[in-house]
Parts: structure tokens; C-alpha cells; sequence
């Protein structure tokens, strides 16, 4: 049966979609598919919005939820294919940022930001865990990391904590890094987190897309009872076909693309696990000399689209608002020879010394990166919600904290914003700022489209100008 949840905080009392007179509408957002021992949450339905709203366009309103997410990439950009040509409304995509061609109306492509505070030291770490707090880290060969503030993204959590069963999420594809870097004299540790939620107290990212969606999963308290026991979607069915029977044509095609996402996401899980617990044995013995190299190119892609289908579908079912997403910790070497016209390792290659063969390279690595940012921004403008999209209401960040991996110069930073946070954000534009222009102005002009009450973060001077919108 479809009932709402009892999730601390925000608890309210079970109401069974059997006890309901049949025109009780709307239905709460925080109503869940029920079954045995499982419960699903509901994407975005024109049933939950009240009828008289929907029937008196003066009187409508989206109450739609905002979402904000931070994409860190590690080891910059190559420059000169990064920046677009023109500036506000009339603008051209540079090369490496023309996979987003569809998505032009929908995004913000911010000019000449810097991170003043990671303006230290050497290499990457200060400004890899310093990205999202805009302060400056403790030299640290140890256990006594510091990175003296708290990261934007925790700020925005603590504005909706109370509201979503899961305060924030924080996933990435490499582990944490260990020992020291000799060159610069840096623990590894500080090139494995953006997300802090205090000076001494980074937090741990998640690494399997299993694991995160059964997090999604017990978020909506069902049974001890696993899910892999038997598939989630099956269990909720009967429940979904009560709900549909009651949902108008629109609604429940939107129910119709929302369980096959789930039943497809399931079905890339399943096949993983299946693969790995395989009964097959090898006809002779394996050489372990004959091991192949760790990270698989393929495999990589494929746990890439997966987390980005984890953050939609976290963004879509509003378990969480908050989400940050490492493509790989600072300094990764990760091997990006899949892509046609590579060969080697993405941090070598950014170390490019001005070399036309490596910048080839790392363009295309790059391109490769703002692929997997357009894929889960169209997931999510494909996501009907209110009078738009969940991308219409979400605000996806994507940058890196160094500008050019050869340099690592911290100045104008390679930064997009994805979404319009609401209505909040005129996007559709690139904006160019005067040089040095705080990356904290960006933060406390998203904390504000957040609706935290922050119009200040860090080191800001004020919020962008031509950004949000005057309400």
C-alpha cells in the first residue's frame, strides 16, 4: 500500500491509500510505493499539486525542491579550448565545452573566478580541498588535516537536513589516497575530499553505485530485508498499479519512464553482481604477472554513467538535495587511453609543457569529462517536474580547482553551472567578471538560490551580478 513516511524530523502519520476517499487529492510528496519490505520514493506527479491550483493558472505555484551538486574534475583544463566566444545571451560554445550544445539555454559558463585562499604552496591538494570551502589547508604530512572551514555543499545541508531522509551524499570513483606526496610535501589524504563538514572532518566518499542505491533505499526505512533478495521494483508493482489506476494520462506515463529507469539501474546493478559471483573457474592456473592494469578503461566509463544515474535518481526521488561528485582525486593518473587519440595517464598528459601532441590529449580528456556532465544534466531535463524539469530546479556545478594542470595556476577557473535553481538563475549566458573575481561570490550566490539565507561564504565580496534573477 502507498503510504507517507515516518523519517525523523519530519515524521508524519502513516495515511494508507485505502483510507483515502477516492478524490483525496493532492498526494504528499513524501509518499512512498510500499511492498514487502521495500519503499520507493515518487517522483514528481501533477497529482501532488492541489487541484485548485492546477485549475486557476493565477493561483498556481511550483513548489518544486531545489537541488544543488559540485562536480570536482582533477588536473585543470587546456585553456585556450575551454573559454566561449562572446559574452551574456550571445555566446558560442568553445570545443571542449560543445557537448553541452543542447543544453546552451540551461547553463552558466562563468569567467575569471579564482580561488584566492588555494593561491599557496605547490601542486594540486590546497586547491583540490579547498575547492568548495575557499580557504586556505594546513601543511599536513599526517593525521592532523585541517582545511580551516566548512565546504559550501554542508552549508546547503544544513538548510535541508531536516527535510530529506539523507542529508547529503558524497560519492566519487578513486579511494582515498594514503602516505605523502614528496614533492610537494602534502598528505594524500587532502587530494581525496571537497566536501568537509568542519576543519578537521572530511567527509567519506562513496565508491560502488550499489552501495549508494541501496543507501537510497533503506533512506525510505523499509524492512531489514534486502533488496537483493529479491528485485526492488518487483516488490513495489502492486503498489504502483494501484496508484497509476488513479493517475491521470500524464501522470502515469511520467510513473511509466520513472519504474523503467529504476528497472534498467537495477538491471545494471544485477548484472555487475552477477558477473562477480560467477561459478566459472579458469581451465588452468592465472599468472598473476599476466594481471591487467587496475583501472579498466570501459569499466570506468560504465561506474562514471552509473554514479551520474545515482545522483539523478537521488535529485528525482528528493532523498537528498545535496551531492558533490569527485571524477577522481587530485593528481589522478587514471588512464584515459579508451578515448581515440590517447595515450596515457590524465595527470602526465596535463602536465603538457606546451607540447601540441599532449594538449591534443588533454582536450580530448576534457571533452570526455563535459560528456558525462551533459549526460546527467539532460537525465535530469528529461525528468519532468512542476512546470519544468528536475534540472530546472537544480543547480549542478561543474570545475576543477586548478585552471591549466601544467601551471596549476588557480585563476580563472573552469567553471559551468547547470540548471536554474528554481528560476533563481538566468542561465543561458557566459559571464565574464573582472579578473580575481572571488570563487566564493559564486558559492554565496548559489547558497542564496538555495534559499539558505547566506548571501556570504568564505572570502565572497558580494554575489555575481547578472547571476540570479531580482525575486
Amino acid at each position: 500500500m502507498i503510504h507517507n513516511s515516518s523519517r525523523p524530523k519530519y515524521a508524519r502519520h502513516p495515511v494508507f491509500l485505502d483510507d483515502l476517499p477516492r478524490g483525496r487529492w493532492p498526494i504528499s510528496r513524501r509518499t512512498l510505493l510500499r511492498g514487502a519490505g521495500v519503499a520507493l520514493a515518487l517522483p514528481w506527479l501533477e497529482a501532488m499539486t492541489s487541484t485548485a491550483s492546477s485549475q486557476s493558472p493565477e493561483n498556481s505555484s511550483d513548489d518544486s525542491p531545489t537541488r544543488m551538486a559540485a562536480l570536482f574534475v582533477p588536473n585543470g583544463v587546456r585553456q585556450d579550448m575551454w573559454t566561449p566566444q562572446g559574452e551574456g545571451t550571445e555566446f558560442e560554445l568553445s570545443p571542449t565545452l560543445m557537448p553541452l550544445q543542447s543544453l546552451k539555454s540551461k547553463i552558466l559558463v562563468l569567467s575569471n573566478l579564482w580561488n584566492q585562499a588555494s593561491n599557496v604552496g605547490d601542486g594540486h591538494y590546497v586547491k583540490c580541498s579547498g575547492f568548495l570551502t575557499c580557504t586556505t589547508i594546513n601543511k599536513s604530512l599526517g593525521i592532523d588535516l585541517n582545511c580551516n572551514g566548512r565546504s559550501m555543499d554542508q552549508v546547503a545541508a544544513d538548510h535541508t537536513e531536516s527535510i530529506t531522509p539523507l542529508r547529503s551524499l558524497e560519492l566519487g570513483i578513486d579511494p582515498v589516497s594514503t602516505g605523502v606526496d614528496t614533492n610537494v610535501g602534502y598528505t594524500r589524504v587532502y587530494g581525496s575530499h571537497i566536501a568537509w563538514n568542519g576543519p578537521r572532518s572530511p567527509l567519506a566518499k562513496e565508491l560502488q553505485p550499489r552501495s549508494v542505491f541501496d543507501r537510497l533505499v533503506r533512506a525510505s526505512k523499509p524492512s531489514k530485508a534486502s533488496w537483493r533478495e529479491r528485485l526492488m521494483l518487483d516488490r513495489v508493482m502492486d503498489d504502483a498499479k494501484e496508484l497509476n489506476r488513479r493517475l491521470g494520462s500524464s501522470d502515469r506515463q511520467r510513473m511509466d519512464e520513472y519504474l523503467q529507469s529504476i528497472r534498467s539501474i537495477e538491471k545494471r546493478l544485477d548484472k555487475q553482481s552477477d558477473a562477480s559471483a560467477s561459478k566459472w573457474h579458469p581451465r588452468s592456473d592465472v599468472d598473476p604477472s599476466m594481471r591487467p592494469p587496475e583501472e579498466n578503461p570501459h569499466e570506468h566509463e560504465d561506474h562514471v554513467r552509473l554514479m551520474m544515474d545515482m545522483i539523478a535518481l537521488a535529485f528525482q526521488t528528493d532523498t537528498t538535495r545535496v551531492c558533490t561528485f569527485m571524477f577522481g582525486n587530485a593528481v589522478s593518473g587514471r588512464n584515459f587511453s579508451f578515448l581515440d587519440g590517447v595515450s596515457g595517464g590524465h595527470h602526465d598528459i596535463s602536465h603538457h609543457e606546451s607540447k601540441e601532441s599532449k594538449l591534443k590529449q588533454y582536450q580530448l580528456i576534457n571533452q570526455w569529462h563535459i560528456e558525462q556532465y551533459a549526460y546527467l544534466l539532460g537525465k535530469l531535463d528529461s525528468m519532468k517536474e512542476g512546470e519544468g524539469s528536475v534540472l530546472d530546479h537544480s543547480m549542478i556545478l561543474y570545475g576543477s580547482g586548478l585552471r591549466d594542470g601544467n601551471s596549476h595556476n588557480p585563476r580563472n577557473l573552469p567553471i559551468v553551472v547547470g540548471g536554474k535553481g528554481g528560476g533563481r538563475i538566468q542561465s543561458g549566458q557566459h559571464l565574464r567578471f573582472s579578473g580575481d573575481t572571488p570563487l566564493a561570490n559564486l558559492y554565496a550566490s548559489l547558497l542564496s538560490a538555495f534559499g539558505t539565507g547566506h548571501e556570504q561564504f568564505a572570502d565572497s565580496t558580494g554575489l555575481l551580478p547578472g547571476m540570479l534573477t531580482e525575486s
